[in-house]
């Protein structure tokens, strides 16, 4: 693992993850991977179901990394956006916290190279005062676009519409939702990646985290023209993805999977992630984690049976004692179905203990990649990945609908096997020169 991939580990690894509920309930804390979430603010006037969703980034918990080179990047980067998809009508934007500006709110104009940091709304669902809709050309064209160093940021793609971007009190930024019915965006079909770009290097990341639509793929180019590339889904990939998860639900006949796939106009839309719908449709996985659960503690609870979690910087061993598990004096209950899907509650939730914080990663990975009963260390082999009956098969089935099998598919899911092997789908790099952002998937052959 790379140091560039520590560091963001680190800032991530001692808060939660995005936890859906916050679509729902205003007052939640939801940090999406890399970026760290404050509480959602509400107006008391709007109905809890029209509560726009916003996310605020705390860089003070994502800052520079020990210098990996003596020379900082440039104070501005290039993103070259690409339409791969067969529409004419693809949108882009972009969004963040701009670190030269004491983190004032960021997004790029629709001229690619216009900052825009709004100023305080008068109200809460205030519109956008600056277009900040990018409209990229037909199939196979390119646009490049300029950004200051931004944390937190996002590149969102729209597809045959534009998305609606609001302001909150802050000012915070109103994003898109895919779980608030109420939401202006919640038939059109977007998508997006996360990036930070700060004085000394890039990190970029794809995420299947929260749901399934658009193939998004990323390559970033340094100053010597090397090139690293997350290929991303192809074109169809998204159909893929909808294919298995109706063929998994006739397999174990969980109601789930198939209703995890989200439908606008008739036409598949979307794929909600387990972490998702599960808060929206509780009833499609009652129950589903428990059978799996219980075996675990089964085994473990044998006096000749110990598991070893190996994290960054931490090694435990333990067993079940008294009901729970005993990891070098680390507690941990068991875990609910929705505890294993969230890897933010129950067991899994994160405090002040940094030796839990970085266990609790390990094992929500080895849960939602049922690998505790094949193996007793942990992490395990990629091997040995949702072999299980029980297991995360949704991020199972992202993972092969990618072309090179990689891109987060549940909260944790950059936790490496032994010996590394990414599986969560980042670039980084110290001396970047472009990133390109493509969208659409045509550039690869169909799986």
């Amino acid at each position: 693992m790379s140091a560039v991939k520590r560091f963001f580990d680190y800032a991530k690894r001692g808060f939660k993850p995005k936890n859906p509920k916050d679509d729902k309930n205003p007052a939640a804390a939801a940090p999406v991977q890399h970026n760290v979430v404050q509480p959602q603010q509400s107006d008391p006037a709007i109905p809890p179901a029209q509560v726009p969703i916003q996310r605020s980034v705390q860089t003070d918990l994502a800052g520079p990394p020990p210098p990996l080179s003596t020379t900082a990047t440039n104070p501005t980067l290039d993103i070259e956006l690409v339409n791969r998809s067969n529409s004419s009508n693809v949108w882009a934007y972009i969004t963040g916290l701009a670190s030269n500006q004491n983190n004032a709110l960021f997004l790029l104009s629709a001229d690619g190279t216009t900052p825009y940091y709004p100023t305080q709304p008068p109200a809460t669902g205030t519109a956008l005062r600056a277009d900040c809709a990018i409209k990229l050309g037909g199939p196979g064209a390119s646009r490049t676009v300029t950004i200051p160093q931004i944390a937190g940021g996002r590149i969102w793609f729209s597809i045959d519409g534009t998305l609606t971007f609001l302001l909150n009190p802050g000012p915070a930024l109103v994003e898109p939702s895919v779980t608030n019915q109420a939401d202006p965006n919640i038939n059109i079909n977007w998508g997006f990646a996360e990036f930070t770009y700060n004085s000394t290097q890039i990190y970029a990341n794809i995420s299947y985290v929260d749901f399934v639509s658009i193939p998004i793929s990323l390559t970033l180019t340094d100053g010597n023209n090397n090139k690293k590339t997350v290929t991303g889904m192809p074109a169809n990939g998204f159909d893929k993805v909808c294919s298995e998860m109706l063929a998994q639900t006739q397999r174990d006949k969980v109601p789930g999977w198939a209703n995890c796939i989200v439908k606008s106009n008739g036409r598949n839309l979307r794929v909600l992630s387990p972490n998702n719908h599960i808060l929206l449709s509780p009833n499609d996985f009652q129950g589903y984690w428990e059978p799996y659960v219980e075996q675990v503690w089964q085994k473990y609870s044998q006096a000749n049976t110990n598991l070893t979690v190996r994290a960054e910087n931490v090694n435990a061993i333990g067993r079940i004692q008294d009901g729970q598990f005993n990891l070098s004096n680390e507690l941990f209950a068991r875990p609910s179905t929705i505890d294993v899907f969230s890897a933010n509650t129950g067991p899994f939730t994160t405090g002040s203990s940094g030796r839990r914080n970085q266990l609790i990663p390990q094992l929500a990975a080895a849960f939602n990649r049922s690998t505790l009963l094949s193996d007793a260390q942990t992490p395990a082999t990629k091997e040995q990945f949702y072999k299980d009956p029980i297991t995360n098969h949704y991020s199972r089935i992202v993972h092969a609908a990618n072309v090179d099998g990689i891109g987060y598919g549940f909260p944790y899911d950059d936790v490496e096997p032994p010996g590394g092997g990414d599986q969560s789908g980042y670039v980084s790099g110290v001396n970047p020169k472009v990133l390109t952002v493509t969208v659409g998937g045509g550039q690869w052959l169909n799986l």
